[in-house]
């Protein structure tokens, strides 16, 4: 089989939707109409017609054998604005001391956080389940030639990428963190907040306390799942730590889910990788695997086999042919596995 990372287009509307609805991603809903909306966005995006905190960039991994969108990932431009601000408790610790008892306690406390110039942000990670477990590893595909785009186009993005996490959640789908402190606080249930707070920040800095929340007031089942990643959230996060993401002690306002981050010059796959131009490559040996992309408005990616001589890079007439390569095109080129240089 072979396989493309891509740009979403509208002609992939029905078979994202079927994607979507195998999961329940908030930022990717099994819903036709937002579906169609979000894929309007991204086109929008990829074309460079929306400013920098509109823009939210959808790529998809096709089986091209097949024509079928097996997987997607998505980067929203810029997360936190005047209009929308990025919202999140940081994990603080204060120290509290009696000198008539000579003893001392270290808390930690949640202190609400507004951000209204935020991140770059990455999220939608979906593989279809009958393409999961594969050798081709689709998942580490579609998330990392996200930051193959990235470096091919800087200067839409952030100089901080921000990855949110999700926490464990019960065979319901309920929070135990939202239950024991946002609940209390908005009257609402997880999932009506958690939607609600995509398109408004309003009630959560209305309702929120704006003191310190000491967790060891909180219910222990809130406080286990803090900072907490889900069974099913744990590859990705090995992943983000394989290429340089740290866990910010900064956590989810409704789940308690952990945010990890980076600066986006030290995000491994755009450290390590290179803009070079496509050489024909007389004698390549082929000995090394890793992204090849192109494009802003029309971006593809492969995972390839490639050659570097004398400042070019040479991929195979199978690798130019599913990138519609010309000889002397520039390219972003980076590892699949981070103990090689690209």
């Amino acid at each position: 089989m072979s396989f493309i990372v891509r740009a979403v287009s509208k002609d992939d509307i029905t078979q994202l939707t079927d994607l979507a609805k195998q999961f329940n991603l908030l930022n990717l809903p099994g819903d036709r109409k937002i579906i169609t909306e979000k894929i309007a966005r991204s086109e929008a995006s990829f074309a460079g017609e929306l400013p920098k905190h509109k823009s939210e960039y959808i790529f998809v991994v096709e089986d091209v054998e097949e024509q079928m969108v097996v997987g997607s990932s998505l980067i929203i431009a810029k997360h936190g604005s005047e209009e929308v601000p990025h919202c999140y408790f940081k994990i603080l610790k204060r120290d509290h001391f009696s000198q008539d008892l000579g003893i001392g306690f270290i808390h930690q406390v949640l202190r609400f956080q507004l951000d209204t110039d935020g991140p770059t942000e990455i999220g939608g990670l979906l593989v279809d389940k009958a393409y999961r477990r594969r050798p081709e590893r689709l998942g580490k595909q579609i998330s990392l030639s996200r930051f193959v785009y990235m470096a091919l186009n800087p200067e839409r993005f952030e100089n901080r990428v921000l990855c949110e996490l999700t926490p464990p959640l019960t065979d319901e789908g309920r929070s135990e963190f939202w239950e024991a402190l946002g609940r209390r606080f908005t009257g609402l249930p997880y999932q009506e907040a958690d939607a609600l707070s995509q398109t408004n920040k309003e009630f959560i800095e209305s309702l929120f306390p704006e003191e310190d929340i000491y967790l060891s007031l909180l219910d222990s089942k809130a406080r286990l799942v803090l900072g907490r990643v889900g069974e099913a959230t744990k590859p990705a996060q090995h992943l983000l730590e394989s290429i340089g993401f740290q866990y910010l002690d900064e956590v989810d306002p409704f789940d308690g889910g952990p945010h990890y981050g980076c600066e986006t010059e030290k995000i491994l796959p755009i450290k390590m990788g290179k803009k070079l131009r496509v050489s024909e490559g007389k004698d390549a040996s082929f000995k090394q695997m890793g992204l090849v992309g192109i494009g802003s408005d029309d971006f593809k990616c492969m995972l390839t086999a490639y050659d570097i001589q004398d400042g070019y890079v040479a991929v195979p007439a199978k690798t130019r042919d599913r990138l519609k390569l010309d000889l002397d095109q520039e390219v972003f080129v980076t590892p699949f596995d981070f103990g090689k240089k690209a």
